[in-house]
């Protein structure tokens, strides 16, 4: 089979590239205010006085733009990637594609512009108008019924891992939706408020962007270093401890309150065994890569695609130790409320996911356009600015979190902690601008692609007998090779 026709067969390449466009601008938009609403640390005029441009209308705007604009959007363009190829059959109700693709960026317009207007329902990751919460919620819904309905006609009978997570992200989040946007806000007053916000916000991270985005590395990962996954059984161990311990974790952001210590305790626990996935799924990751490392440090068009996939893994390992860590009390009470908490989010969804979403775009962009990249060096300065700009932004936060909370431990006057404070929030801006440089290129160098890199032909994605795989990889059992074999 020709890779024209099996493309033809299975794939939709023109909806696969509209939102993959509709990500490039979310990915220049959210990252950009981002870095305004960090220069506003250390200079609270920058932007005049106008409301619209203030520090609270600017960083709800900065949150949902990464974790619906940027994060989701790319989410959404591998989804009609990944799942027909993991199930070999084309998307159910494909056509939906183009109108959740309109319905669901008009709804993000229209959700900032709110948000800047200062219309805000005051949760975070929920701040949305409940008419921008109506076209946020079908997107998802129909989303969702999409795989689903992909998964229950599938040619492929084994559900390779990736399929796993991207089936649970969907279904966990359409239902976190409804309770997070349009019961929450409503039939919650007080502390009971903001003890099942944390659990609302933890969803939206933890049974959203975090096994959306293990889907995207367990699925390119190893057609991108050209080796199989390590292990299906941790890949396992991975999902189920996830599925089990993570829904309870969310309370842990509110220690030293008047939640009930039960509660607290369970989330400090549940927290402390989030390890178990997190170190399952890196070891399953690096164990991938074994033996292929010329392939991550080299310059082909996959290579790009390894390099911020394993780039992603290490932030992973360390924001996720920290993210665990940080729930206990000892820990907590010296870095709650400050800038040590920010450096964990930001390891988590940028320096994790959203480099996964980057890597896994490399990977996706030539073999919907045909062309190889426009500039490998482009590439090799957006790899290289990303690492540079955001391990001295983690750095710089961990470091003036720490320093924060024994200020505020020692009784040192809050106005004189903010001083202190002003050098390392311009070094955080100063790193802000270099990781931006480096998307820019990256937005540049693909839309540059796309109608001016090299034509390529790339072998046609078909799998391979089960007799051949198994003597090229003898250790392997049925289902681990599943996701190399595909591409």
């Amino acid at each position: 089979m020709s890779e024209n026709s099996y493309d033809v067969e299975l794939l939709n390449k023109g909806l696969i590239k509209a939102f993959t466009y509709a990500f490039f601008f979310w990915i220049f938009f959210a990252p950009t205010m981002g870095l305004l609403v960090s220069i506003k640390f250390h200079n609270p005029e920058f932007l005049g006085d106008s409301s619209w441009l203030t520090f609270g209308r600017l960083r709800p705007i900065h949150v949902n733009g990464v974790i619906f604009g940027v994060f989701s959007t790319g989410l959404f363009a591998l989804t009609f990637y990944m799942v027909p190829r993991l199930t070999e059959v084309r998307m159910f109700a494909e056509r939906l594609g183009w109108f959740v693709l309109v319905l669901w960026n008009l709804s993000l317009v229209a959700g900032f512009i709110a948000l800047a207007a200062g219309f805000n329902q005051g949760l975070e990751a929920g701040e949305f108008n409940v008419v921008v919460d109506i076209g946020v919620f079908i997107c998802f819904a129909l989303m969702t019924i999409m795989v689903i309905g992909t998964v229950m006609r599938r040619r492929e009978k084994r559900i390779y891992v990736a399929l796993w997570y991207l089936l649970a992200a969907f279904v966990w989040t359409a239902l976190n939706y409804i309770f997070g946007n349009f019961i929450l806000p409503y039939n919650f007053p007080g502390v009971n408020n903001a003890a099942l916000h944390g659990l609302y916000i933890h969803y939206i991270v933890g049974l959203w962007i975090t096994p959306a985005g293990l889907a995207v590395i367990y699925y390119f990962l190893p057609p991108g270093v050209k080796n199989p996954l390590y292990s299906h059984k941790l890949s396992l161990i991975g999902f189920w401890s996830l599925a089990f311990f993570y829904p309870f974790v969310g309370t842990h952001h509110y220690l030293f309150s008047p939640i009930p210590d039960w509660a607290e305790s369970i989330a400090i626990v549940t927290s402390m065994m989030l390890i178990i996935p997190v170190w399952t799924v890196t070891v399953n990751f690096f164990g991938t890569v074994k033996g292929r490392w010329g392939v991550v440090i080299g310059r082909e068009y996959d290579s790009y695609a390894a390099k911020f996939l394993l780039l992603g893994a290490v932030y992973y390992l360390l924001g996720c130790f920290q993210g665990s860590t940080e729930a206990l009390r000892e820990v907590q009470r010296p870095t709650h409320f400050t800038d040590f908490v920010i450096a964990h989010s930001h390891n988590t969804i940028f320096g994790t996911f959203v480099v996964w979403v980057m890597g896994a775009v490399y990977y996706v962009w030539p073999r919907v356009t045909g062309r190889n990249l426009y500039s490998k060096t482009l590439a090799d300065w957006h790899y290289w600015l990303v690492l540079a700009g955001f391990s001295m932004m983690m750095t710089v936060l961990i470091f003036q979190g720490v320093m924060q909370g024994t200020m505020w431990l020692d009784n040192v006057d809050f106005v004189k902690t903010v001083d202190r404070m002003k050098p390392y929030w311009i070094i955080r801006s100063i790193s802000g601008a270099i990781m931006d440089t480096g998307i820019y290129l990256f937005i540049y160098n693909l839309i540059k692609s796309a109608s001016q890199g090299e034509p390529i032909t790339i072998p046609a994605p078909k799998p391979a007998p089960e007799a051949v795989n198994r003597l090229l990889y003898p250790r392997l059992k049925d289902q681990d090779s599943l996701c190399l074999l595909q591409e």
